[in-house]
């Protein structure tokens, strides 16, 4: 895993095995973005099968394969479709093409893991609950910087145990680092990616909702800018937003592509929790100039101040929950509510975002 390289963040964590052997099959199409890795990973560790992959891409297709001996390359995406062992499809394809192969593996029969952001457009999204509907597969959606990152994960449970009581507002920092040179050219086509709202400011939103317990919320404002990279005019390199739960709980998040190359991490991911009887503040990936591990969490309440390492202590729950949701036709993982709204918030931020100069 290349701390340094978030397209190529991919984390590994302990077995966890919720099947048995052959149990749970998956496929993997599309290997536009790195996180399909991470998705990959997640799954494996619980106990899932990864049969085949399919990319037009042979050069991205014989690296999947030396990552993952034994997985079948497809000649063509049909012919994973047609698998009947096959339960799910995971795919990192580049956003604007997300939703298109989730309708086409729902078609199928399939359940649908894709990376974030799941869509591009708000008509995508309605595609896309029309589609759930009328099949009853799932479309799930790889929010990372909550499912995959155990502090994330530990500050969630301590929330629901009632650690700081209700939570009322959540701060997020979700900087990350451009590195250009390596980036494919759809990360710089707007169409494609979606805008920096629509795209990682999709992690922050989603968290919001998490932890804040909230089923809606609205956007008050949101504003996106290029500051500093010229040469890519359809690049937004920072984006900002507020939103307004339905309970009442409030949100302010910040992302970016500013990171400066000094860091010896691809971003510095921090979270603040704000609850009636105390707070978390999450340092995700590095405590800068303190500490190069992950998985920082401090917790202040009623009780005294806390912290605690969590890397390589809580793992990551929510892929054999994912597993057991497809197998038993339950949402213990994420509702289908759930990554529908996260993914409507963060269009509709985007939508509205005043340009700043």
């Amino acid at each position: 895993m290349n701390k340094n390289d978030g397209m190529n963040y991919a984390p590994v964590g302990k077995p966890q095995p919720v099947v048995k052997p052959g149990e749970f099959v998956f496929a993997a199409i599309a290997l536009d973005h790195g996180h399909i890795y991470g998705m990959c990973n997640g799954l494996i560790e619980a106990g899932a099968v990864l049969k085949w992959v399919y990319d037009p891409d042979p050069d991205k297709v014989a690296a999947f394969l030396k990552a993952y001996p034994g997985v079948r390359a497809a000649d063509r995406e049909e012919t994973i479709l047609s698998d009947p062992e096959v339960c799910l499809i995971a795919g990192a394809a580049v956003p604007s093409e997300r939703c298109a192969l989730g309708l086409r593996a729902m078609e199928h029969g399939k359940d649908y893991f894709t990376d974030k952001t799941p869509f591009t457009t708000l008509d995508q999204l309605e595609q896309a609950r029309g589609k759930t509907a009328e099949t009853g597969r799932k479309y799930m959606v790889y929010f990372s910087e909550r499912l995959h990152v155990e502090s994330a994960v530990h500050a969630g449970m301590l929330i629901r145990d009632g650690a700081i009581g209700r939570v009322v507002q959540v701060t997020g920092f979700g900087p990350h680092r451009l590195n250009a040179p390596t980036r494919p050219d759809w990360f710089f086509q707007k169409e494609k990616y979606g805008g920096i709202l629509c795209d990682i400011g999709s992690h922050q939103i989603e968290q919001f909702l998490d932890y804040a317990d909230c089923r809606d919320a609205r956007v008050l404002h949101s504003k996106v800018a290029n500051y500093a990279n010229k040469e890519y005019p359809e690049l937004e390199d920072f984006g900002d937003a507020t939103l307004l739960g339905d309970n009442g709980a409030t949100q302010y998040f910040r992302v970016d592509w500013l990171t400066p190359s000094g860091l010896g991490s691809w971003g510095d991911g921090r979270t603040l929790i704000v609850g009636t009887e105390g707070y978390i503040e999450l340092r995700k990936y590095i405590d800068i100039a303190c500490s190069p591990k992950s998985d920082h969490l401090f917790l202040v309440n009623g009780e005294g101040e806390y912290y605690m390492n969590l890397h390589g202590k809580v793992g990551f729950p929510f892929f054999g929950e994912l597993i057991l949701d497809c197998l038993n036709r339950t949402e213990q993982a994420m509702t289908q509510a759930h990554a529908f709204k996260a993914a409507e918030l963060c269009l509709q931020a985007q939508q509205q975002a005043e340009w700043v100069e």
